[in-house]
C-alpha cells in the first residue's frame, strides 16, 4: 500500500514540475524575465566605480566601499557584486 501511494506521489510531482516548466517557457517565449530586479541602476554602478577609483593626493582611495555603499543606499555585498570585474551584466 505505502509503495503505490508512493508511486502516486512521485507521478504527481512529475506533473507538477513539468506543468511549472512549461509555464517558465510560455512566460519566456512572452518575453517576461523572472528574478529579482537589481538593486542598482547601471548609471549608479557607473557612479559607484567612479568613487572607487577616485583618489586623494596621497594616492589612498577617497571613499570606502562603505561609504560608497551608504550614499547608494544598498549593503556593502551589493556594491562588491555590482564592481566585480568577472561579473557578467
Amino acid at each position: 500500500m505505502f509503495q503505490f501511494l508512493g508511486a502516486v506521489a512521485e507521478f504527481e510531482r512529475s506533473l507538477n514540475v513539468e506543468r511549472t516548466m512549461d509555464g517558465l517557457a510560455s512566460a519566456r517565449a512572452k518575453g517576461k524575465v523572472g528574478g529579482r530586479k537589481n538593486a542598482l541602476t547601471p548609471a549608479q554602478v557607473r557612479h559607484a566605480r567612479f568613487m572607487r577609483d577616485e583618489r586623494d593626493e596621497d594616492g589612498r582611495p577617497r571613499h570606502t566601499v562603505q561609504e560608497i555603499a551608504d550614499e547608494l543606499g544598498v549593503a556593502r555585498a551589493t556594491i562588491y557584486r555590482a564592481l566585480d570585474p568577472d561579473r557578467v551584466g
